[in-house]
């Protein structure tokens, strides 16, 4: 695998200049009496800097029988190793019915123990070796790791595997998670910014695994037996759809051993799982309320895109576009009307989602106090309609590509997220070198792709088709709400 080079902006390293210049250059006396501002502009032009060259550590690959691939980066600074799991598959590949279970299991993995050790000795265990574990699922994957120090690998190796081999799915440890996720359900009532995002995913994608959340009818004691955990357990947590990570202090040639006695025994996969389909947009553009006796109002403004991630111009150009328009913080076009100009909101942010096989969306969040909350809308629109008629220039493209390049290298904070980052491309059949080709296609985004991407996704037409979704008190909105489409009331529960 080939890595771009990676350079700093010239005018970021010029404002760094301006300022040590003017702070440390001596101001030159008569009879020229020329300050060391006036030199600094001349200094800074005068100045050659070298190419920075940034070439990340790139993990080895090996694979294990049968058919296990393995990513490893030997790191010999502390004596600590760490070991990942990532599986392909997780709620999304479930049926509705399912999502109570798709849920828990990754979280009961850890706290139910396994088949010969109940959980707290699982926990005395790892906490005797001083071991630190993490699982997890989401989407469409699940994962798991362990930290521990090298002296322990062969105690804690094999308990972790049990845990995600083995797991027990007793009675008492499923009725503890289904309480704490009854809580949640009932808190999410009194967290406008959730209870917004998934009403609003609902109402744009339906009953697809996009638009889920668990609610108190996938919580019911049927949906969470041992067997319904285990029907889902097998079609994850299986060999097939297992891709390994090691990092830290230990060679490859005594962990290969540990490894291979660790996938041995681990079942095959008896079923495969498929793929879910593609959502569809089922809802009417217009305005949703959901009431709340709030006094700010939560609101939600988007619609589904067709962009998708891969390496067509267009993608990369939304990544720039949706930087300019409100992912960037207060750079951005949203903060500087919406809060800076017009004081409606303290923060206003997008997200132009772009996934590789099904549709995404292209959104704006915010929360105004309630009296204003026909204002706000009107000039997150105002934003939107901005972004066509009059799109980024060149210099607004060339500050967000700027921003992303010279942020390149946090990519590689550490050994375990640049196995962590491999693991899940190879997960989710992505080209290995997606973050080098990344970089490259965000380098060659222009001003005309930004501006084509905006007149393509958020004409003016489009704009008046967009859903609307507030989360607030009706009672208490400024006037004009059935101005901005038909307006329709939605359960909050």
């Amino acid at each position: 695998m080939s890595w771009s080079r990676v350079r700093i902006a010239p005018r970021a390293a010029a404002h760094v200049f301006v300022a040590l210049s003017a702070t440390f250059l001596p101001a030159v006396g008569p009879p020229n009496e020329v300050s060391a501002q006036e030199l600094a502009p001349q200094t800074i032009a005068e100045l050659e800097f070298d190419e920075l060259v940034f070439s990340p550590p790139e993990p080895e690959r090996y694979t294990l029988e049968p058919g296990v691939e393995v990513f490893v980066l030997e790191d010999h600074t502390l004596p600590l190793v760490s070991v990942y799991a990532r599986f392909k598959g997780g709620p999304s590949y479930f049926l509705r019915s399912e999502l109570g279970a798709a849920t828990a299991v990754p979280i009961l993995l850890r706290s139910s123990g396994t088949t010969d050790l109940s959980p707290d000795s699982v926990d005395k265990l790892l906490e005797f070796y001083a071991t630190q574990t993490s699982f997890g699922g989401g989407g469409s994957t699940s994962s798991s790791s362990v930290n521990m120090l090298t002296r322990h690998v062969d105690d804690v190796l094999p308990i972790w595997g049990a845990l995600l081999k083995h797991p027990a799915f007793d009675v008492a440890s499923i009725e503890v998670w289904r309480g704490q996720e009854l809580e949640d359900v009932r808190r999410k009532q009194d967290a406008p910014g959730r209870l917004a995002v998934s009403k609003f995913n609902h109402l744009l994608f339906g009953d697809h695994p996009i638009g889920w959340e668990v609610g108190v009818g996938d919580l019911e004691p049927e949906d969470l037996t041992t067997e319904a955990l285990r029907s889902v357990h097998e079609r994850i947590y299986c060999a097939d759809n297992l891709t390994l990570g090691v990092t830290g202090d230990i060679i490859w040639r005594d962990m290969r051993p540990r490894l291979e006695a660790l996938v041995s025994d681990w079942p095959p996969c008896e079923r495969s799982l498929s793929e879910p389909p593609s959502p569809n947009e089922v809802v009417e553009p217009g305005v949703y309320v959901v009431p709340r006796e709030l006094e700010q109002s939560t609101v939600v403004i988007g619609r589904a895109s067709s962009v998708r991630q891969g390496d067509e111009s267009e993608y990369f150009s939304s990544r720039i576009g949706n930087a300019i328009l409100g992912s960037s913080g207060m750079t951005s076009r949203l903060v500087t009307r919406v809060r800076t100009e017009q004081g409606l909101a303290y923060s206003a942010a997008s997200i132009w989602t772009a996934p590789r096989r099904s549709a995404g969306l292209v959104g704006i969040i915010t929360q105004t106090k309630s009296e204003s909350t026909v204002a706000t809308i009107r000039a997150v629109l105002s934003v939107l309609r901005e972004m066509s008629v009059d799109p980024p220039d060149a210099t607004e493209v060339n500050d967000a590509i700027d921003r992303i390049v010279n942020g390149f290298v946090f990519n590689f904070e550490s050994l375990g997220r640049i196995v962590s980052r491999q693991m899940l491309y190879k997960t989710q059949d992505m080209p290995l070198d997606w973050l080098t080709r990344y970089l490259t296609g965000i380098q060659n985004v222009t001003t005309g792709g930004v501006e084509a991407l905006f007149r393509e996704h958020l004409s003016p037409s489009d704009i008046d088709n967009l859903i609307i979704l507030v989360v607030g008190d009706p009672g208490t909105f400024d006037p004009g709400l059935a101005e901005l489409g038909p307006v329709r009331t939605i359960n909050p529960e």
